[in-house]
């Protein structure tokens, strides 16, 4: 593929949030706020540095990957310590030449080795299966409001190591002021916001939990 995976540098902030940007713009709903995700989490206490990716082609920033800190919490009150990647991304024109996988499989190898217990995050079991994610059922991993949801996916890394389960609570040092986000996305290029077939795909995943 003639890509390099790099861990991403101060340097690269504003291009790698316009890769997310252009990634997610229109996707799951008009427009986009995941790269505003990522402009926060760098200041976060549950950002992992080490596990803070692009991957360049030809000098370009064409994808990335970020991870953050989360906890599973049993009945009980205890806690088990998770991680969980997101967004991860490439731009429209490189995607579907194996540079999104190659992202998750460099870091879920790092993440092994870093001693990390599992990986948890929300996405399409369709695509996050070949990585060996599985639905949170499998381990009784719920929301944060004790519902199991298709769309909560769990990489067990040591096995039993998560226990009985429990709710997963992502990262809560993502603030997230309306204001802010809009005088935010205006010092990107306009794009225009519509409606498309994968926002209503995404929203039907979004509403399978029991």
């Amino acid at each position: 593929m003639d890509v390099i995976i790099r861990n991403e540098r101060e340097g690269d902030y504003r291009a790698v949030e316009g890769v997310v940007r252009e990634a997610f713009w229109n996707l799951y709903v008009p427009g986009c706020t995941e790269h505003f995700i990522v402009h926060n989490l760098r200041k976060s206490g549950d950002f992992i540095p080490e596990l803070d990716f692009v991957a360049e082609k030809k000098g370009q920033i064409v994808g990335q990957i970020v991870y953050s800190r989360g906890v599973i919490r049993d009945k009980e009150g205890g806690e088990y310590k998770v991680i969980s990647f997101g967004p991860v991304s490439v731009l429209p024109a490189f995607q579907k030449q194996g540079i999104g996988s190659s992202l998750i499989t460099h870091t879920i190898n790092l993440v092994r080795d870093m001693g990390f217990l599992a990986i948890c995050i929300y996405g399409d079991p369709r695509y996050y299966n070949r990585f060996g994610f599985r639905c949170g059922e499998k381990y009784e991993v719920k929301t944060e409001d004790d519902k199991y949801a298709v769309a909560l996916l769990v990489l067990e890394l040591k096995q039993g190591s998560l226990g009985t389960g429990g709710r997963f609570i992502e990262s809560l040092s993502l603030p997230f002021d309306p204001g802010k986000f809009a005088e935010y996305d205006a010092s990107f290029p306009f794009k225009e916001k519509i409606e498309t077939d994968s926002q209503q795909e995404f929203k039907l995943l979004s509403s399978l939990r029991y």
